[in-house]
């Protein structure tokens, strides 16, 4: 495995990932959170769809594929992402990042809960209570009255809904032999089907957006959803569903930052203390993160000279499982 290169591309995802909140606080200014989260799952789509289709990949066709797709979706896309929009109403930015971080925490305890984390390294829980306790100290839940009542409490049911979408895909959909681009794309398509019935419910209200309002929503759907949800199913074929998860951690440092910088949202040395405990615990996680053992049945089986060579990101995860 390309350490190096797993490590950029995670530093990238977090990057893009931990953007998502302000692009979700600056659509939430002209459309309801029903609208939100359509369009960012829609928009979504549409580009992996097309990315699908320009790198000549298809999409699955097994009904069972897709059925296992559709659960996938509605844990890891339209629940979570209804959730944040929900919740941001009432929280800023920062501070949905920062509870966004407890994600490594449920996706180890249910990773432990149904054996696919096998013996746990002590350090490994320790950096990843670490990390715990630096979103701890970003968020101060002692300081009463601050912490968003129920749309906090929205945000963390997000971050458990992806720590079971992690772990749905890991199990169930990568490793099976459908290039990551095709899997992303279906998924994100079938969460869009999944979300558009609540359109009903406040979506179709009449829509008054700025300029600045609607580069957020295109950038919202486009990068923070599409290209950042592929190179999460990336992450999870690389290193699994609980590795991936780690870099939740990582997502308080940068929507802290954006939303201090951008929004205006508070910045203090408590906050910054957090944020290099954050970062701590992710480094000892890493560092004390067993090998992955090979999927069965992943062994490498020849390719006849009349079918078309993998692209560059199946014969990447292909390298992991080998």
């Amino acid at each position: 495995m390309d350490r190096s290169r797993t490590g950029v591309r995670i530093g990238v995802l977090a990057l893009l990932w931990g953007s998502t909140f302000l692009w979700i606080e600056v659509a939430l200014e002209a459309l309801t959170p029903v609208q939100v989260t359509f369009g960012r799952c829609l928009l979504g789509a549409v580009t992996l769809l097309a990315l699908c289709l320009l790198s000549g990949r298809r999409l699955p066709r097994a009904p069972a594929v897709w059925g296992r797709i559709a659960v996938a979706a509605f844990f890891c896309n339209a629940l979570p992402f209804a959730l944040f929009s929900f919740g941001q109403q009432s929280i800023d930015s920062g501070v949905a990042g920062v509870l966004n971080a407890t994600t490594p925490l449920w996706s180890l305890l249910l990773g432990a809960a149904v054996g696919t984390e096998g013996a746990l390294r002590p350090a490994r829980v320790a950096g990843l209570l670490l990390g715990f306790a630096g979103v701890v100290l970003i968020f101060a839940p002692w300081r009463a009255g601050e912490t968003g009542g129920w749309g906090a409490l929205a945000i963390i049911g997000a971050a458990m809904g992806y720590a079971v979408g992690f772990l749905f895909m890991n199990r169930h959909l990568v490793g099976k032999g459908i290039p990551t681009i095709a899997l992303s794309a279906a998924q994100l398509i079938a969460a869009t089907v999944l979300t558009a019935p609540t359109l009903a419910a406040g979506g179709l209200t009449p829509i008054e957006i700025t300029p600045r309002q609607l580069i957020a929503v295109v950038i919202l759907g486009v990068v923070a959803t599409g290209v950042t949800f592929h190179l999460t199913y990336r992450n999870i074929a690389a290193e699994g569903a609980t590795h991936t998860a780690t870099v939740g951690y990582l997502l308080p440092v940068v929507s802290v930052a954006l939303g201090a910088v951008v929004l205006h949202e508070e910045f203090s040395p408590r906050i910054a203390l957090g944020m290099a405990v954050v970062l701590a615990g992710v480094a000892l996680t890493r560092r004390s993160a067993p090998p992955r053992l090979p999927r069965p049945g992943s062994l490498p089986v020849p390719v006849p000279a009349s079918v078309p060579a993998p692209d560059p990101v199946s014969r990447r995860e292909h390298d992991v499982r080998r």
